[in-house]
């Protein structure tokens, strides 16, 4: 099997972005936004974050797993991620 060495995956540039932005408590939560990257891309991306987060708010226990699996879904198809959630940790993550 044929795969790229660790080295060689990070050096490709980015396919897309994508920001997950929590919206507050009342549904919908999450809107997904994009600043570049294939269309088709992106939106089955989204399509997937929004099967995972739905109808999770940010303090749900599931969200937390959900959250480690939308980032390494974005790792996967090369996606930059974004998160904002309005949490403290974000901004030190981001920082």
């Amino acid at each position: 099997m044929s795969q790229l060495p660790p080295e060689e995956a990070t050096n490709e540039p980015p396919k897309g972005h994508a920001k997950i932005v929590y919206l507050g408590p009342t549904a919908p939560h999450w809107e997904i936004r994009s600043e570049f990257g294939d269309r088709a891309l992106i939106d089955d991306f989204r399509a997937r974050v929004m099967a995972r987060l739905l109808l999770l708010p940010v303090h749900d226990p599931q969200f937390r797993r959900n959250r480690e699996r939308i980032v390494r879904d974005a790792e996967r198809e090369n996606i930059l991620l974004e998160w904002d959630t309005g949490m403290p940790e974000d901004e030190a993550a981001s920082a």
